[in-house]
């Protein structure tokens, strides 16, 4: 079959093809540890599942409008204002089936052939996909273990030319856990406001996921709301990740062509998924705070665990529930580490190589797993390592 030719330029999240390789060895029945997959380990809040049965009884099983029901998108605007202290009206609210359509959306109507648009080097994988799929070409911004992968920001000035459309920025960052300063995000809210046409993406879907200090939307800042696309969803911080749900809040000259794409792609979200959301976004929040609580004791277990591994170094995550430790010392690549790690010490885990040039020698862990598992992975891969010398 002959296929488009832009195809080529479309990239893939390995998480899912590692997981599916520790699927089929589990199915030939080895014991695989799972800290591939960048997935809450917790049910959804059953305060949520019931909103969403509830739902399903009263009707909501049908079309809703394309940029999401009236009701939901309010209480994201209330939210906002509540959360990232912007004067949001709810007709800059976009909902979509999960997160990733924001992205898709919004890199399709801002860039194309010609355009330069800057992102997290390493980061998310569909970032640099993207870019390419639109026909731009992707300018890295390289996070460094050395700076506990926080961006350099007067190379980023450098690299802002008269062909920057679009800076991508993630705070908390996958795959690095790093978290944007306020005086980060301040500064680069500066770079950004000195150019006439050049806008923010900012994923925010970890927001809530931080262990030290509070959230800053670069949104927040003088002159940046009409800026910047704020990229979110429910799937992290309430795990939700099946109902599928995300939203943009985006300028408001953006909502009719992101929802234009919406409608050409998916027509609409669940509605009965999107009941759900409101009861998340207004419902108690314990099991959330219970599930950061959580997270953070794991990500102090696996932080000392890893350091304690020879050749590997590990910085502390700030938010976000991933660690990105550098393997250089053990001599052999990330994707070679990933490959052995699975086969010989039954931890699947991911090469750094995945989210970009500049994670080549470093892999992903998420310690989105149980605390029991996580003391048996470090072990396996401590034995696995230390092998490697002999």
């Amino acid at each position: 079959m002959t296929v488009a030719s832009r195809m080529m330029d479309l990239g893939t999240e390995t998480a899912f093809e590692v997981l599916a390789k520790a699927k089929a060895l589990e199915a030939q029945g080895r014991e695989i540890i799972h800290l591939e997959i960048g997935e809450p380990d917790f049910d959804t809040p059953n305060h949520i599942v019931e909103a969403g049965v509830q739902a399903l009884r009263d009707g909501f099983t049908h079309y809703g409008p394309t940029p999401g029901l009236p009701e939901l998108r309010q209480a994201i605007a209330r939210n906002s204002r509540e959360v990232r202290g912007i004067d949001t009206e709810w007709g800059q609210v976009v909902v979509t089936p999960g997160a990733k359509p924001i992205m898709f959306y919004v890199l399709l109507a801002l860039a194309e052939p010609g355009v330069e648009v800057i992102y997290p080097n390493p980061g998310f994988p569909i970032y640099e996909s993207m870019i390419k799929f639109a026909g731009a070409t992707p300018v890295p911004m390289e996070l460094q273990g050395s700076t506990g992968y926080h961006p350099d920001l007067h190379d980023l000035a450098r690299k802002i030319t008269d062909r920057t459309r679009l800076i991508i920025i993630n705070s908390p960052e996958n795959p690095c856990g790093s978290v944007l300063s306020h005086a980060e995000l301040q500064t680069i809210a500066g770079l950004v406001l000195e150019r006439t046409d050049l806008y923010v993406l900012s994923d925010e879907i970890y927001k809530d996921i931080l262990y030290t200090g509070e959230h800053h939307s670069i949104a927040s800042f003088p002159g940046m709301a009409e800026r910047t696309i704020i990229l979110d969803g429910f799937s992290k911080s309430y795990a939700m990740t099946g109902w599928r749900l995300g939203y943009g809040i985006l300028p408001e000259e953006l909502v009719p062509h992101i929802t234009k794409l919406a409608v050409n792609s998916v027509s609409c979200a669940a509605s009965f998924s999107q009941r759900a959301a409101i009861a998340a976004l207004e419902g108690p929040r314990d099991e959330v705070e219970a599930m950061i609580a959580e997270f953070s004791l794991r990500r102090r277990i696996i932080t000392d665990g890893l350091r304690k591994i020879p050749g590997i170094t590990c910085p502390e995550p700030e938010g976000a529930f991933y660690v990105f430790p550098s393997i250089k010392e053990t001599g052999i690549s990330s994707a070679e580490f990933e490959e052995r790690a699975m086969n010989e010490a039954g931890v699947a885990l991911l090469s750094g190589a995945a989210f970009g040039e500049f994670g080549e020698g470093y892999v992903r862990l998420s310690y989105a797993n149980s605390q029991e598992n996580i003391h048996k992975a470090l072990d396996q891969l401590d034995t696995f390592v230390r092998g490697l010398d002999k």
